[in-house]
């Protein structure tokens, strides 16, 4: 849209006065007494340099990548150290015929060994991380432990007799003689109680003798 004044053409564009041209009044214009139109301020179009300002502002700078630290090198060292454990004993036992039936006697006390280990250690940053056996070496040997067991049977002995042991059972003859046993005594042998098994033939108190 235009707008015309005497000297001034003054044109709208997008809502914007802007002056294009200069426009002389014709001699009509100039007798009369039309007083001069407004100045419009060219200031008042819009500012090609701010355009180009604003076309000349630059982009927002993308974010910077954040470079990570690098990890702290761990701190590893290694330790000896030894260690005892002990080594228990064996035990032997020995048949002994002059120990009655079921007597177990120890003779030899068992004595427990020790033994030494040796590790190496590994730590990392102060926590151990590994323990390796290096070393295994017996510091003091166990000893055995001795057990005697008797195996003598012990026979039982009539009280009624002496100096020979006279078994007790159905019946004993002396050994030597016709008795068909089924037990037998090497005599002689005293009679201090009852003859219940009739060994004294001859009455003396003695059995046996002959």
């Amino acid at each position: 849209m235009a707008l015309i004044s005497a000297g001034v053409l003054v044109v709208l564009c997008c809502g914007v006065p802007g002056i294009v041209a200069l426009v002389s009044p014709t001699s009509s214009d100039k007798d009369a007494t039309t007083p001069p139109a407004p100045t419009i301020q060219a200031a008042d179009a819009p500012s090609t340099a701010t355009e180009a300002g604003l076309a000349a502002t630059p982009a927002a700078p993308s974010p910077t990548a954040v470079t990570p630290k690098a990890a702290a090198t761990p701190v590893i060292e290694t330790r000896t150290v030894t260690e005892t454990q002990k080594i228990a004993y064996q035990t032997r036992t020995v048949n002994d015929s002059s120990l009655p039936k079921g007597t177990r006697k120890v003779t030899t006390r068992g004595v427990a060994g020790v033994k030494t280990l040796t590790y190496q250690l590994t730590l990392t940053d102060g926590v151990q991380t590994a323990k390796k056996l290096v070393r295994s070496q017996v510091t003091k040997a166990p000893v055995t432990q001795v057990v005697r067991v008797g195996t003598k049977v012990t026979q039982q002995c009539d009280p009624n007799y002496s100096g020979a042991c006279v078994p007790i059972a159905s019946d004993v003859d002396c050994a030597g003689g016709s008795g068909n046993g089924p037990a037998y005594v090497d005599g002689p042998v005293r009679v201090v109680g009852s003859d219940i098994y009739d060994l004294d033939r001859d009455g003396d108190g003695i059995a046996c003798d002959t």
